[in-house]
């Protein structure tokens, strides 16, 4: 789940997309690449900006899926752990050597909470999620069984209309719960509004925003009157971090497509109005692609369809072109227009995806390039434990 460096056995084009040391151009298609630099420098952005304004950056697992990702995210940018969304997702990282994971969901199948319960012997802090009085009891049953210590953080649904608790008085009955149970330790808050995060407006984001504030204010403020005070009060994602950092309750961050960067997240705008992909993050990682048929005119066919990415959040664009448009795609086939007819049969293409997390988790590997050369091979370790 690390690193690889023994590719022994490894059939470019059958096991694996590239191998260290191959130039771009012999790359298969279609893959996942990582410009190195681009990524390196999104990774030290968010790690200076974190550090600046004197909050924690837990990055989260569910966009990149990937322990080493996250290791350099911990190494360059400071990141205090992870988020992870699943158990068995969160159980890849505790094996990889992550050693601060939170579980930011809610965990309430009896073998999930046994599995949950087992992590802390990977020698790290677990948390987790709980949104409901009841979840208690069994969370501490199986810390008990195990000898292990699991920590809690009350959810707050603070506009996302998801999980979490939507009052003070909820929220104070399931944090003096944990608090009472033996195995159990409460920590604070988990207050993420989800529901924003991609508005293309950060005057409506923000506002959106302020509401979550006033109601995490409201909830820190009803647990310090009865002795509870949180030390994490966590949220806050790439399209609403700022806020978050400014709002003086939250102390952690959970941003997580910054490092990569997609198209969706690409269009919305910064408080100057300018896309986020055109200053405050740079694209690192791209779908590359082989156009594989010419036979019209101004359409070309490339290899990267729905198997390739996911279009939940609309279709890829074309990267660091304006004379062609991808505009549709089926299971195998990318429809590229190319109204000038400029693209050529083997020709490969960047593409960025509309949504960098599911695409992902449709692939194996990630092919890491600087200057034009493959420099690492890392795998997607997470990749299909939704469990």
């Amino acid at each position: 789940m690390n690193a690889k460096t023994d590719f022994a056995g490894y059939t470019v084009g059958y096991d694996i997309p590239a191998l260290p040391g191959m130039v771009e151009a012999d790359i298969q298609t279609p893959c996942l690449i990582l410009d190195l630099d681009a990524l390196e420098r999104n990774i030290r952005k968010m790690g200076d900006y974190a550090k600046a304004h004197g909050m924690r950056h837990r990055s989260h697992g569910k966009m990149h899926k990937s322990v080493d990702v996250q290791k350099l995210q911990e190494r360059l940018g400071g990141a205090v752990g992870i988020c992870c969304q699943k158990v068995a997702e969160a159980e890849v990282f505790a094996r990889g050597g992550i050693k601060d994971i939170l579980v930011s969901n809610q965990v309430r199948d009896p073998l999930k909470i046994d599995r949950l319960a087992q992590l802390p012997k990977y020698g790290g802090r677990i948390a987790v999620c709980i949104d409901d009085v009841a979840n208690v009891g069994d969370l501490s049953a199986a810390a008990q069984k195990h000898g292990t210590t699991l920590e809690c953080l009350v959810e707050i649904d603070c506009g996302a209309g998801r999980c979490g608790v939507t009052t003070s008085e909820a929220a104070v009955e399931i944090a003096r719960a944990i608090d009472a149970a033996p195995g159990l330790i409460f920590t604070g808050i988990q207050a993420y509004q989800g529901a924003m995060q991609h508005l293309e407006s950060y005057a409506e984001r923000e506002a959106k925003l302020d509401a979550a504030i006033i109601q995490v204010k409201a909830v820190v403020a009803a647990l310090q009157a009865v002795g509870l005070k949180p030390d994490l009060v966590s949220g806050g994602g790439t399209g609403s971090y700022r806020f978050e950092s400014g709002s003086v309750v939250y102390n952690e961050l959970q941003c997580g497509s910054y490092a990569f960067m997609d198209a969706d997240y690409g269009r919305i705008r910064d408080q100057d109005g300018n896309r986020l992909d055109h200053g405050e993050w740079e694209n690192a990682l791209f779908i590359l692609t082989t156009v594989m048929s010419h036979a019209k005119p101004d359409l070309a066919v490339c290899d990267a369809g729905l198997k390739a990415q996911s279009v939940d959040s609309g279709l890829p664009f074309v990267y660091g072109r304006d004379d062609v448009k991808y505009i549709n795609c089926s299971d195998e086939h990318g429809v590229i227009e190319d109204k000038r007819g400029v693209l050529r049969v083997n020709e490969k293409l960047k593409l960025v995806p509309g949504h960098c997390d599911p695409t992902c988790n449709v692939h194996d590997w990630y092919v890491g390039v600087r200057n034009g050369k493959v420099e690492v091979v890392w795998p997607v370790s997470a990749r299909g434990r939704g469990y």
